[in-house]
């Protein structure tokens, strides 16, 4: 067997033990046991990063790494929010298209807004290409801060990669539908650690003015 096919089959089995944790993790919060699985999101990602061989750890930065930089668990940080339709003078883009080294070019289109109490509103985006999926990442306030969180942004929720703390969607009001944001789970990007990797990164609806300081930080 070839290297890339070997490397195809680590990539995949990479997402399909993301899948599984975030099984896990739903398993418990069902339980009301959300600290807990908290908990197994980061020492599942560290045992990932560690071992795996598809880890996006660069060789060099392989040896040292004791564990990714997690903050402690805070409720404050969780929310669920309505996907609304923006309105129809609102200036935001409704599409972006991102390059890829490996799927070509990705086509992504707005689904709707979501509006969070107290820390501002995020896009919310449908992978418009085969697999569909909701992608929502954010940029918050500590970006490129020493210290803070990685300057492109992290990802809250990304379903076609497993990343959604809800087995399925709740409903809203008026036909809409309502998405779990828990800020204690966005976590960086492949790219954050191998620059070989092409990500999409937060769009400008996607940034938000206030510091969050939980989930994955960086440097």
């Amino acid at each position: 067997m070839n290297r890339p096919a070997v490397t195809a089959l680590e990539t995949a089995d990479w997402r399909l033990r993301v899948f599984g944790i975030y099984a896990r993790v739903r398993d418990l919060t069902a339980d009301d046991d959300i600290v807990a699985a908290h908990d197994l999101w980061r020492r599942e990602r560290d045992e990932l990063f560690a071992k795996h061989p598809a880890t996006p750890l660069l060789p060099e930065d392989r040896p040292g790494f004791t564990g990714l930089p997690v903050a402690p668990y805070d409720p404050a940080w969780r929310f669920t929010a309505d996907i609304e339709e923006p309105a129809a003078d609102d200036p935001r883009p409704r599409s972006f298209e991102f390059a890829t080294g490996t799927d070509g070019v990705v086509p992504f289109e707005l689904l709707g807004v979501a509006q969070i109490d107290g820390v501002g509103e995020l896009d919310v985006w449908r992978l418009a290409s085969y697999g569909g999926g909701l992608f929502v990442p954010v940029k918050d306030a500590l970006a490129g801060q020493p210290g803070g969180t990685y300057g492109g942004g992290r990802y809250l929720v990304d379903t076609i990669k497993g990343a959604s703390l809800q087995p399925e969607l709740e409903r809203g009001g008026r036909g809409s539908a309502r998405l779990v944001l828990d800020f204690n789970f966005a976590y960086n990007p492949s790219c954050a650690y191998d620059p070989a990797w092409a990500c999409p990164l937060a769009q400008p609806g996607n940034r938000l003015p206030v510091p969050v300081p939980v989930g994955e930080s960086y440097g």
